[in-house]
């Protein structure tokens, strides 16, 4: 009870659930769904935490975190699929896709996030998105049904930073990818070059949620901020990052209310000098 969520959050903030519950396997997750429901209890699954900000007073109702029959995978070099669990991380899924000499997901290479988590929002980077590369995703509904979602035929309902699980109340469980056969030397080299560039650019040595805001149309957030002489800006503990602009950062304490002050400052600055209103990319809980 009442137990810190900030420990599972990428950004290290926010205050606590009511209560926060490990569910190994499917069957685990179907019951705690249903205890949940019947006790007319809020649920949220966390993944590895990123791409969201829990508010300082914490989040009422029950987290569930999902456990180690969510984080196997299997990689068949003949057919080029790849079938893992929804905990698995993003890093996880390349590299058996690596091993098994499967291209397609280097650019997901080192983004901060669980393969439930991409689905759900649809996550992408350097010109590369998860709705392209994935064939079919295994869920349970509020009611603790099994389903299966053909995203082949669903395509047309991923779109930037978003997907057919988003706000539904779905929880997604497993997925499957379509890869193509590649050579493994090359596929490596694609791999730690997007890692360098990481690295190099963004600032993983802090504590954030990833990028801030979602992309404008024609344009980069991180460019407009910077261009408005925003880097290093920081309300309390939180700060425009001075290596990436389009990254808050958690220097040191910072409070989710911090984060939220920031975000406003940055767009209300951004709106005046440039008429473009940003869109937080950040999910906010609580």
């Amino acid at each position: 009870m009442n137990a810190p969520l900030a420990p599972h959050t990428t950004f290290k903030i926010g205050g606590p659930c009511d209560a926060l519950v490990k569910v190994a396997n499917y069957d685990m997750l179907k019951k705690a769904l249903l205890f949940c429901k019947e006790n007319r209890l809020p649920y949220r699954i966390f993944g590895n935490g990123s791409n969201i900000l829990v508010r300082d007073e914490g989040v009422r109702g029950v987290v569930l975190l999902l456990g180690k029959d969510f984080a196997l995978t299997a990689a068949d070099e003949k057919s080029g699929f790849v079938v893992c669990g929804a905990g698995v991380s993003l890093t996880a899924l390349c590299l058996a896709a690596r091993d098994a000499s499967l291209t397609g997901l280097e650019f997901a290479y080192g983004i901060p996030g669980t393969v439930g988590g991409a689905i759900y929002m649809n996550a992408g980077a350097y010109d590369g998105e998860i709705a392209n590369r994935l064939h079919s995703c295994d869920y349970l509904d509020g009611n603790g049904n099994y389903a299966e979602l053909d995203c082949l035929k669903e395509r047309e309902n991923f779109s930037y930073r978003k997907s057919p699980f988003t706000g539904s109340g779905k929880i997604i469980v497993s997925a499957e990818f379509q890869l193509s056969k590649g050579d493994k030397a090359q596929i490596t080299a694609k791999m730690d070059d997007f890692m360098n560039r990481r690295r190099e650019k963004q600032p993983l040595e802090f504590p954030s949620a990833g990028s801030t805001f979602k992309r404008p149309e024609g344009g980069y957030a991180s460019r407009l901020i910077d261009v408005c002489g925003l880097k290093g800006f920081s309300v309390g503990g939180a700060q425009v990052s001075e290596k990436h602009a389009g990254f808050i950062i958690n220097k040191g304490g910072a409070t989710c209310s911090d984060v939220l002050k920031l975000i406003e400052a940055v767009k209300e600055r951004v709106f005046k000098e440039t008429g473009i209103m940003l869109e937080r990319e950040v999910e906010v809980l609580g």
